[in-house]
């Protein structure tokens, strides 16, 4: 219970006290429009706040103080910090989806299955990232200069490497990009690898490089970006 400030048709204002601590205002026909705990947390719609402003209408509204989030509410959609973790989350459930919009217009979109964008499309169409990239030396012992998903470079001979990834990738249907700078007889070369599809795994792939009559060459920069 708390103590009851009522506002009615019939009587005014009347009072019905507790020793609570908590304090309601109340509508002429008693239904509850703000509450105030013990906590000093302020509900409005809310007989039981459960942060320092808590609002519930069609949509629910809170705000913490100490926790540092604010959160829109519904039956399946929030804005706001996912539970006790420090993320901030855009969020839809029950198939629903997660829209940023311009002018009614969306602009990107997640369906919980791919992420779409628009970016001079016209529409929203999915987008599609690059999944690992690489750039190393192959002369010598290998040496990676900069990479992204890659855990590391076998090297299985002249001209023959083993991409090894850090995720795997849902399946073996990616693409490879390549390419590479090639010194040979004094020259210097550019062009790209092969792609040895049957040694291919979902996590790793394995390249090789050559140069046209030559066989198999070291290239000193190799360049390997894998989308999917």
């Amino acid at each position: 219970m708390a103590s009851i400030i009522n506002s009615t048709t019939t009587a005014g204002v009347t009072v019905t006290g507790d020793n609570s601590g908590s304090l309601q205002l109340a509508t002429n026909n008693g239904t509850t429009a703000v509450t105030i705990d013990t906590s000093q947390n302020v509900g409005i719609g809310v007989t039981s706040p459960a942060q320092k402003l808590d609002v519930l209408g069609s949509a629910r509204l809170t705000f913490s103080g100490g926790s540092n989030y604010i959160e829109f509410q519904s039956a399946s959609n929030y804005v706001g910090r996912n539970g006790s973790t420090a993320d901030i989350w855009l969020n839809a459930i029950n198939g629903q989806k997660t829209i940023l919009g311009v002018n009614n217009v969306a602009v990107a979109q997640c369906s919980g299955t791919d992420f779409q964008f628009n970016s001079g499309y016209g529409s929203v169409a999915t987008a599609y990232g690059c999944r690992a990239w690489v750039n190393f030396n192959g002369t010598g012992t290998v040496a990676i200069r900069g990479s992204g998903n890659v855990s590391s470079i076998t090297d299985n001979g002249t001209g023959q490497y083993t991409i090894n990834m850090t995720t795997a990738m849902p399946d073996t249907n990616y693409s490879a990009t390549m390419g590479a700078e090639i010194t040979f007889s004094g020259a210097t070369f550019y062009g790209n690898g092969l792609a040895d599809f049957a040694n291919w795994t979902t996590s790793a792939c394995k390249v090789r490089f050559l140069i046209t009559g030559g066989g198999n060459w070291d290239p000193e920069l190799c360049c390997i970006a894998i989308h999917r």
